[in-house]
């Protein structure tokens, strides 16, 4: 559903413009559940006189808090935002009412938002109160600066990033399960800066007993929120000094819960094989969870990758050689080359000493 701006006040590179800058506004902002919007509100001359972004869940949406800066000088105007405006009451009022309720008379917007609660239904109500509606402008963008979201509300499932580091001939550890450090320090703050970007941080319980990690973010001057943490133990016992205790963990079992670790979120999906993580990783998109960072270790990277539940991997090449077998960053057995999994190489980038590759996996929806 695609239209262009163009006429006097909005030729199409003006409105590329604004939904650029709209698109800018969401720099920094992590609202999951919710969605990343920017909107920006002009006098009928084309002044921009207010601007503003969605902080939080709970938090006035973009358009609303846009409008209320604007004041008596939204009468008329025209919006900018990046995401359909919604039509239902939630946390705060539709912000497709607020948009009618000022006597706006243009909205330009990026994409429909696929929420079923919206969906076109903002769109509806704008244009039976006699709006202006121009739909599709710089839409890749917009897809492009929050993907989880899109992905979270058209399958219900998070977006998984699955996460490594391995040296250039494929070892994720030595044969004494040491790994620090295969990457540099740079690959390191960008791995803090994926789990920023995440809602929570998934590892095995053997990643947990070996390494007691925290799996939060590191990185200087950060003061957003932290990734909640999610253990995927089985029927493998946490210690009940782990670290990651403190930080609220969910802690996904194959059986009965574990004594001794409090008042701690558990939760048992049993599978054939240990916890299933296809209904553990469901069970996380119906609590809210958009972005999902996996880390490790190499079994719980093979069993995801096998389940077919990753979207995205980030391998950090760390500038160094193995010299020999020490343990790979996906366990399993290849078989045959028929059982390779193919990927799409979105982007190779050198990060301090280290090579970053980033590579998606197309799955059936």
């Amino acid at each position: 559903m695609t239209r262009r701006v163009e006429n006097n006040l909005f030729p199409a590179h003006r409105a590329d413009e604004l939904m650029r800058r709209a698109i800018g506004l969401t720099e920094g902002t992590m609202p999951h559940p919710n969605p990343r919007v920017g909107a920006i509100v002009l006098t009928p001359d084309g002044e921009v006189v207010s601007e503003r972004a969605h902080i939080g869940a709970g938090s006035v949406h973009a358009e609303a808090a846009a409008l209320a800066d604007a004041g008596s000088a939204a009468k008329g105007s025209t919006v900018v935002v990046t995401l359909e405006p919604c039509a239902h009451h939630g946390r705060t009022p539709p912000c497709a009412e607020a948009i009618i309720e000022a006597g706006v008379a243009r909205v330009i917007i990026g994409t429909l938002d696929p929420d079923p609660r919206v969906s076109g239904e903002g769109i509806a109500l704008l244009e039976n109160a006699g709006i202006e509606v121009i739909t599709g402008v710089e839409e890749s963008a917009v897809l492009a600066n929050d993907p989880a979201y899109f992905h979270h509300r058209s399958t219900g499932l998070p977006f998984v990033t699955l996460k490594t580091a391995l040296t250039l001939d494929g070892q994720a550890a030595a044969a004494d399960h040491t790994s620090r450090w295969i990457s540099g320090p740079e690959a390191r703050e960008d791995g803090h800066r994926l789990r920023a970007e995440s809602d929570a941080v998934m590892v095995g319980a053997g990643t947990v007993i070996s390494d007691n990690p925290r799996l939060d973010v590191r990185i200087d001057g950060y003061e957003g929120r932290q990734p909640r943490p999610v253990i995927v133990a089985g029927r493998r016992p946490i210690p009940e000094d782990a670290a990651l205790l403190a930080r609220d963990p969910i802690i996904f079992t194959s059986g009965s819960d574990q004594p001794g670790l409090g008042d701690v979120e558990q939760v048992t999906a049993p599978g054939p094989n240990g916890v299933d993580l296809g209904a553990a990783i469901e069970y996380l998109g119906e609590e809210g969870v958009v972005a999902l960072l996996i880390e490790g270790g190499p079994t719980i990277a093979g069993a995801a990758l096998r389940a077919g539940l990753v979207d995205r991997i980030i391998f950090h090449f760390g500038a160094k050689l193995g010299l020999g077998t020490g343990l790979p960053a996906i366990t399993g057995t290849f078989e045959t080359i028929k059982d390779a999994q193919a990927v799409t190489i979105e982007q190779v980038t050198t990060v301090g000493t280290d090579i970053r590759v980033e590579m998606t996996i197309e799955r059936e929806m």
